[in-house]
């Protein structure tokens, strides 16, 4: 038997971090018994589904590498076939109009709960055989109404549903559209899917849907229920937990391995192990390790993973990203001629391609002001003269090196008797903007030997003007 799984998400948001993890898991087992990946739309629900959020899905998915095989097949454009369905199990004495109001089924569950019952619909339709005038019907599934319906769930072992509690549930609205119970059903017998990973959200219609396959004579996939994600707060995972699009990392700066990585992780683990590229994910992964208890989504955990992940890429691996970030902070991507050696430079102090691009922004775009704690704190008048000592030497380089560079800031400080980092900090300040940077050599012969002396020559206007104005 071939191995077939499927995504099935609804298009009516993002793709976030919970429909991300169940992709990839579905991704993984497919993947591991050379099987089938399938990609189904649920766009059912036409309000509140868009083509916007289709190519959200899509574009995350391929962002993540987690590409499919078949599909995107779209619920949309499969109506003939429910109502194909729904007339065969009529045929089948298996389904039947309901006609029963609102106010009636609402009345009938009032009476139950004052019975102390579980409320849930009686079956009062089910051998009515006559239309009622004035009512839309809906259609129910006719469901056992004795015996067991068991779940042999791969995660949560097996899980057994008594039938009387299960009531004859609606698969057709009054206006004939199909219900979410009907339409994966009959998406995943048509599509041959042999094994369905999902949220345990969904375990309590799954002896439903396993009842209907039965009715059609179909065999039930094995399923397989995931537990949900909740935040550091035990609650359940929404955006004041990061839980925001998967694309949304990628704008921030993270790197694909790196969330891949981190979704594994939540629910699924070996031994005490973080770290696991692509590969590892393939030869460890099995569903039967997942456990059954929620998991906490750690951002400080994903952004420390994808700090690991940028310092094993290569450079020219992190151009485009870099060139992204640079460019929607107004950064000229083009101002320097190699990029490589100014990502070398950063890569291994960052956490994120965006921090890359914060820190190593005055390679490429001009600062107006210098970061006022900074320039405070550090160009100071006791650097003055220190600092002009090491514009002077600069400027008579002939040869433009990191060595020669760090030689006339040693030979500053040596001949003042003063620990490098009090000359080098406010270098670093003066040619920045800021407080950080790569290693002073390295970032001085990066920036070139006139942007470095014409910005130490505005720092020395400043730290006189200061003077100035305490006077």
């Amino acid at each position: 038997m071939t191995v077939r799984t499927r995504f099935a998400p609804s298009p009516t948001g993002y793709l976030h971090i919970g429909g991300a993890r169940t992709a990839l898991f579905s991704w993984l087992h497919a993947r591991q018994n050379q099987g089938a990946f399938v990609l189904r739309i649920e766009d059912t629900d036409a309000e509140r589904s868009t083509p916007e959020a289709v190519q959200a899905i899509l574009d995350g998915l391929s962002w993540l590498g987690l590409d499919w095989d078949e599909g995107p097949f779209f619920q949309s454009q499969r109506t003939e076939r429910y109502r194909e369905v729904i007339h065969q199990l009529f045929e089948g004495g298996q389904a039947y109009h309901c006609y029963c109001t609102k106010e009636e089924l609402d009345t009938m569950r009032e009476e139950q709960r004052a019975q102390g019952k579980k409320p849930m619909y009686d079956g009062r339709c089910r051998q009515r055989t006559e239309p009622r005038e004035g009512v839309s019907p809906v259609v129910r599934f006719k469901a056992p109404e004795r015996g067991k319906t068991v779940v042999e769930d791969r995660i949560h072992g097996t899980v057994a549903f008594d039938n009387r509690e299960l009531d004859d549930l609606i698969i057709a609205r009054s206006d004939g559209s199909p219900t979410y119970n009907l339409t994966v059903v009959v998406d995943d017998w048509d599509m041959g899917i042999t094994d369905v990973i999902r949220g345990d959200d969904h375990l309590n219609n799954t002896p439903r849907q396993m009842q209907i396959l039965q009715a059609l004579g179909a065999e039930p996939p094995r399923y397989a229920h995931v537990p949900m994600i909740l935040g550091e707060d035990k609650k359940r995972l929404s955006k004041r937990h990061g839980a925001v699009s998967v694309l949304q990392y990628k704008e921030d700066g993270f790197l694909p391995e790196a969330l891949v990585n981190g979704l594994a992780r939540l629910g699924w683990s070996h031994g005490d192990d973080e770290i696991f590229a692509r590969d590892d994910l393939l030869r460890l992964f099995a569903v039967e390790s997942v456990g059954k208890t929620a998991s906490v989504f750690n951002q400080e955990k994903l952004v420390w993973l994808n700090g690991h992940y940028i310092r094993e890429r290569e450079p020219a691996d992190l151009v485009e990203p870099f060139k992204d970030q640079l460019r929607k902070r107004g950064g000229d991507p083009e101002a320097v001629t190699d990029l490589i050696p100014v990502i070398e430079s950063l890569q291994e102090r960052s956490k994120t391609i965006a921090e890359m691009a914060d820190t190593g922004l005055f390679f490429f775009r001009d600062f107006e002001e210098l970061d006022e704690k900074a320039a405070k704190k550090n160009l100071k008048p006791a650097v003055e003269e220190p600092l002009q000592a090491v514009r002077d030497g600069l400027a008579a380089l002939d040869a433009w090196s990191g060595e020669a560079v760090h030689q006339v800031i040693q030979d500053v400080v040596d001949a003042r008797e003063m620990k490098f980092g009090k000359v080098a900090q406010p270098i670093r300040v003066a040619v920045s903007g800021g407080a950080v940077s790569p290693p002073i050599d390295v970032t001085l012969q990066l920036l070139g030997q006139s942007t470095t002396i014409e910005r130490l020559d505005r720092a020395l206007v400043y730290i006189r003007e200061r003077a100035a104005q305490a006077e």
